[in-house]
């Protein structure tokens, strides 16, 4: 085909697959720290106390309401170049250091957002317990704590599969900002090859095929596992639908 030069896409491999791999393990290492902080936030989310449970609304209220690409700037050029962040580089602290370093940022900004999108999944989850499953846990003496640790949060994460498989997703392709802050994921690498060869249906396309192929294998991944842990709700699925 005389519009894509299959020469530049062979010729850039490497530095594409480079691409391939900072956006896959960037993706993966802000979903696991975020998961890591969304159950217990999930839980104070839902606590009638105001004090707890207000400044995590407050704060997924704003990392769900403004674009991933102004939280990362904001802490890329904002918090990293402020005069606080400045005086802590005068006084020789060596955090400063995290913040002048785009992966570190970069990370830290996609690992808030995804947070503030996972805690709100679990906490609808935990939310729509259905009644019977906590009557029973009360029935066998659990007390609050037992039970939201061996029914509630086992139920709720594994009711949460199906829009948590949609962050997945959506993070992956997010990740794309990242080379905003000079990081050469996917993205970066397909307008490093356009710069190149001033090909730019070669490098985007390319690069494009390969997000494909991602999605792919994680929605595959994530089918398994519904089919695994969500499997006792398929005959209820099939009875409401003939009912239809």
């Amino acid at each position: 085909m005389e519009w894509f030069d299959l020469t530049v896409v062979t010729g850039s491999l490497p530095e594409f697959w480079r691409g391939l791999w900072m956006t896959l393990h960037l993706t993966a290492i802000a979903l696991v720290v975020g998961f890591g902080f969304a159950v217990p936030l999930s839980i104070a989310r839902l606590s009638k106390n105001p004090w707890v449970s207000a400044p995590v609304r407050a704060y997924t209220y704003f990392f769900r309401g403004t674009p991933m690409l102004v939280q990362l700037l904001l802490i890329y050029y904002g918090v990293g170049q402020s005069e606080w962040m400045q005086g802590m580089w005068e006084a020789g602290n060596p955090f400063w250091l995290l913040f002048r370093d785009a992966y570190f940022c970069a990370l830290l900004a996609f690992t808030l957002n995804t947070c503030a999108y996972q805690l709100e999944m679990f906490a609808g989850a935990i939310r729509n317990t259905p009644h019977g499953e906590v009557e029973a846990a009360t029935a066998m003496g659990m007390t609050r704590s037992t039970a939201l640790r061996r029914i509630i949060l086992p139920s709720a994460l594994r009711r949460a599969l199906p829009p948590l498989s949609n962050e997945v997703i959506l993070m992956l392709q997010g990740s794309a900002i990242a080379s905003a802050v000079t990081l050469v994921d996917l993205t970066g690498a397909a307008r490093n090859v356009y710069s190149r060869h001033y090909a730019p249906f070669e490098a985007f396309i390319f690069a494009g095929l390969l997000y494909l192929a991602v999605t792919f294998v994680l929605v595959g991944l994530f089918r398994v596992a519904e089919n695994r842990w969500l499997a006792h709700l398929q005959p209820r699925r099939s009875a409401s639908a003939q009912k239809d």
